[in-house]
């Protein structure tokens, strides 16, 4: 197939093309290599498999937090799928955005490996790690050099606060597409193991990042009332986790992500996790205007 191609190019008077080749190496990747297609990601997936079953050994509370992230990273991968598919993008845009989501959070079986935590501001940068294993397995290789690109840049700054602003626009869409994503499935993620946390505190064995106490941080509850989003690195209680979890609907970038929120109900279990008091009333109020008035607006 690759000759063929080569022939053609040669025949149309293109000048020698071992010549053309070995002077400018991007032009053989743009004649060879076509967009990705269902087999590669295919493949990606028996390679991640795999990979992660590497991790797993017999420290439970190891495995556990492994396993949360390689059912996570699943589970992004099918989000990416549905929400490409409600925007209406192209096939070669969905394989794209769901090798985004399955490979976004990579580094996070080294990270927990070798420091036993998730948290990136006493370990390592999580996706800066995950690009870095991308590249030392040649996950990409036989890609397309300009969908390499968007991966590996998703990848990296899926974690960020702010994206650049001089992006291109393909590069800024698989950089929102999976920073909702991911957002979704964690909401889905922190629900279900806060709850096994509170049917049965001793026998849990997933990562607290911060302490479960019963009091929250007062700013969080104005940054919300205000529509603003919340500093991660100023956390000190779970309970400042969630309200930080309700202030990402500050920050979503496409109407049905907001939609497949409130379909499956997380604002509501995340608020009701939290004191029932007046503070929280209004939080509950401020959130579900604010998401009701994004959905309307389309």
């Amino acid at each position: 197939k690759y000759y063929n191609r080569f022939k053609r190019k040669w025949n149309k008077g293109l000048g020698n093309p071992v010549k053309i080749v070995m002077l400018y190496p991007p032009i053989l990747e743009r004649w060879f290599i076509e967009p990705m297609e269902q087999g590669q990601l295919d493949n990606l997936k028996q390679w991640f498999d795999s990979y992660v079953a590497g991790f797993y050994g017999d420290d439970k509370f190891v495995n556990d937090n492994i396993e949360l992230k390689d059912v996570h990273s699943k589970a992004v991968c099918e989000e990416m799928a549905w929400l490409t598919d409600k925007l209406g993008l192209t096939d070669n845009q969905k394989l794209i955005a769901e090798t985004i989501g399955l490979l976004h959070d990579l580094g996070r079986f080294k990270q927990f490996a070798q420091y036993r935590t998730y948290r990136d501001a006493t370990s390592c940068n999580h996706s800066a790690l995950g690009v870095q294993v991308i590249c030392e397995e040649k996950l990409l290789d036989g890609i397309d050099a300009k969908e390499r690109s968007y991966i590996e840049t998703a990848v990296r700054l899926h974690g960020e606060k702010e994206l650049p602003e001089n992006f291109d626009d393909e590069t800024l869409l698989y950089c929102r597409l999976i920073r909702d994503a991911d957002k979704i499935d964690i909401y889905r993620v922190v629900i279900d193991y806060y709850q096994q946390y509170l049917d049965d505190p001793d026998n849990f064995n997933l990562e607290l990042e911060v302490p479960d106490e019963p009091w929250y941080s007062q700013q969080f509850v104005e940054h919300l009332l205000k529509a603003e989003r919340i500093d991660y690195e100023k956390m000190k209680t779970f309970n400042d986790v969630k309200l930080l979890m309700l202030s990402w609907i500050y920050d979503m970038n496409f109407p049905p992500t907001l939609e497949r929120i409130k379909q499956r109900g997380f604002l509501g279990k995340v608020i009701d996790f939290l004191p029932q008091n007046e503070d929280i009333s209004r939080v509950r109020r401020k959130v579900f205007e604010y998401i009701d008035s994004q959905i309307t607006k389309g």
